[in-house]
């Protein structure tokens, strides 16, 4: 691609804060410590959780870069950035999550798969950018449209970004048509992230925002843009982020069995406190964060501190100053709610949170009825264990 390049080591990646816990050097996978998550409800890109599957790309010639659109439509085309930013900006409010966030508890149940992560990989940002629904029509292909004349039912995104698991190619992900030329769905083609342009971890120049949906699809450092038939035929969409029962292991995996991960469940956690913390007698404050796919916004979470045996619920909000309503016009339906309470804690026990959407969908209880050979979508209740001082338990 012209102005863009995905190198094939690791000699030209970008400085990163010093605070971030790193899973896995190269690539480089890290998380913030899980309460700087609660210190704001946008989270600061360097505090943005960093999920790479290969060498950063680098652009060496900004004005030279653009996207090739093809495929199933009409009108094939490159768009340059000038292109793009000609186009109505929107700025939506959007948490992404990767599919492996909370990971590492799961594998202490069965061991699974796959960078482990605690419950930091996941982050609440203002993206700026064009909707792919005005892109795709400058192709020709008009919004609300499910299917074009030539067949094409699903937007694949495809990277510079070059992976092992699709042996040297680039990375790439789809999302069905009808999604991506809905304007509710708010599909961008983003890049700014929180009022700046994006940076080089997060996707610059370009990328894709597909809210509600899990980090896996939003796809960064945009090559090309296919309408295509049938759903992308990539790794990371037919033998990775599927969700599986207890009952399959290695030996029996059968892929084709399930379709790809797209909207993440229910999911809360605690960022107050780590998961063995030593705390005085008293009054503590629990703080963390809960979110859902599909738009579906919080309608409560419940803490317990008797290890699930009687519950409070706790106060949630989003921007300061505005009520938190579920699914209300005035609260972001892409984007988390920060939670908290304050309870009197006498003695050592365990404290539980879980979170209810506007669907009644609650976190299940053990993360053994959820374990599967990849460890994804671990959203079962998060318990923290606190020791009082002076107790006698």
């Amino acid at each position: 691609m012209p102005g863009i390049r995905g190198p094939s080591d690791y000699s030209r990646e970008p400085p990163r804060h010093p605070c971030l816990q790193i899973n896995a050097k190269e690539p480089f996978n890290a998380e913030p410590p899980r309460s700087a998550l609660v210190s704001s409800y946008v989270t600061p890109v360097d505090l943005f959780y960093k999920r790479n599957h290969g060498p950063i790309p680098v652009v060496d010639d900004i004005e030279r870069y653009c996207v090739d659109f093809c495929g199933l439509s009409e009108t094939p085309k490159k768009l340059y950035m000038r292109d793009i930013r000609m186009l109505p900006k929107y700025n939506v409010t959007a948490t992404l999550q990767c599919a492996g966030n909370r990971r590492t508890a799961m594998s202490k149940t069965r061991k699974v798969r796959g960078v482990g992560w605690d419950v930091s990989a996941i982050g609440n940002a203002v993206w700026g950018g064009a909707k792919l629904a005005d892109v795709l029509e400058l192709i020709g292909i008009p919004k609300l449209t499910s299917s074009t004349q030539s067949g094409g039912k699903h937007v694949e995104f495809v990277s510079i970004d070059k992976c092992k698991e699709e042996n040297g190619g680039p990375y790439k992900a789809s999302i069905p048509l009808s999604q991506a030329t809905n304007p509710v769905a708010d599909v961008l083609l983003a890049y700014e992230m929180n009022g700046e342009p994006l940076n080089r971890d997060h996707g610059y120049p370009l990328r894709v925002i597909v809210p509600g949906v899990i980090g896996a699809r939003s796809v960064k450092w945009l090559d090309s843009i296919n309408i295509i038939a049938e759903e992308c035929q990539g790794f990371f969409m037919q033998k990775d982020y599927k969700m599986f029962p207890p009952s399959v292991d290695w030996d029996n995996i059968n892929w084709s069995t399930r379709k790809p991960q797209m909207d993440f469940p229910v999911q809360s956690a605690i960022c107050s406190l780590e998961d063995v913390q030593s705390i005085k007698p008293g009054k503590v404050t629990i703080s963390g964060y809960a979110v859902s796919g599909g738009g579906r916004g919080i309608e409560r979470v419940d803490v317990s501190i008797d290890g699930g045996k009687t519950w409070v619920e706790a106060f949630r909000s989003q921007k300061t100053g505005i009520p938190y309503i579920a699914d209300h016009i005035s609260s972001d339906k892409w984007a988390w709610v920060l939670f908290e309470v304050t309870v009197d804690i006498p003695h050592s026990t365990e404290i539980v949170a879980k979170a209810v959407d506007s669907a009644a969908n609650v976190q299940p209880e053990k993360v053994q009825d959820i374990w599967n050979l990849r460890g994804i979508l671990n959203t079962s209740w998060h318990q923290v264990h606190v020791r009082v001082g002076h107790s006698n338990m």
